[in-house]
Formats: C-alpha cells, structure tokens, sequence
C-alpha cells in the first residue's frame, strides 16, 4: 500500500511553461465513486494503461494502490466510465528540488490549470512557487473524481 500525500493548487501565472521537463497526455475516469474511495483507470499517452483505487478522505493524505492493466482492456473499461472522461496533459516541472505536476484540462475543462505538489514534507510557503495560485487542497470540486463526476467548478487562481 502506498501513501499519496499532496497538495493541490490553482496555476495563477504562466511562469511555469519555461521549466517543464516532460509531459504525458493523459484520458481518465472512474468505475466506482463514493466518499471515501474512488476505483479510477487512467491511459497515459495511448501507450500504458493502469487501475488505481484510493481510499480515505482527509485532505492532504490517502491510501493509493495502483496497477498496471493491459492498455485494450483500460479501453474496453471506457465504456462503463461514470461521469466525463477527462482528458488533460500533464506537465512536470521542478522547482527548489521538488517535483510539481501541472495538469492543464482540455474538453468541458479547458481553462482549469492544477499542480499538484506530492510529497510527506511540509513545504513551507515561501519555498512555493510564485506561479502557483490559491492553495485547494481539500476543496473537493478540484479532485478529479469530483471534476469528472460534478459540475464544472469556477476558476479563481
């Protein structure tokens, strides 16, 4: 079992598109979604394909396990997805030694930009990013099962 310990933020500037090391094209959705526990299938750059299942519901922290599955079967699984399917490329970008993935939405989501910072540290905020927005950690709206199973959520970095 694996631990996902993250921070989310709204993208406010632009700064970041100079530092980005590499990016995936990513698909997304869910199979099962309740409070508490998501069962989730991503396809990562129409090449792998893997099942993740979270479990828990404080904000910073959740139980993660994840598994590769052949790449035909993510696709055949697309076809129970519940809610939207989203689509969105990922971009990694480092800064002051920490790892940032910036999700940029396309589709009914074009507009919302997140980074996610993963790690147990507690990162001070001086030693954040000034291209980061508003901090939405917790904000439920801002979690990709709520952006694939809810409303669009209003964008103010």
């Amino acid at each position: 079992m694996g631990k996902e310990v993250e921070r989310k933020f709204l993208v406010s500037e632009p700064a970041w598109r100079s530092l980005v090391e590499a990016d995936i094209r990513i698909r997304q959705f869910y199979v099962a979604a309740q409070p508490g526990r998501t069962v989730r299938v991503r396809i990562s750059d129409g090449r792998s394909a893997e099942l993740t299942l979270k479990f828990g519901d404080r904000a910073r922290e959740r139980d993660e396990f994840e598994y590769p599955i052949p790449l035909h079967e993510a696709e055949e699984m697309m076809a129970f997805a519940i809610g939207r399917v989203i689509e969105k490329t990922r971009h990694h970008v480092r800064h002051r030694g920490y790892l940032y993935e910036v999700d940029v939405f396309g589709g009914v989501l074009s507009g919302l930009v997140v980074a996610e910072l993963e790690t147990p540290e507690d990162v001070p905020d001086e030693m954040l990013p000034d291209w980061l927005g508003r901090e939405v950690t917790g904000e439920q709206k801002f979690y990709n099962a709520s952006l694939a199973l809810g409303g669009i959520p209003e964008i103010a970095a």
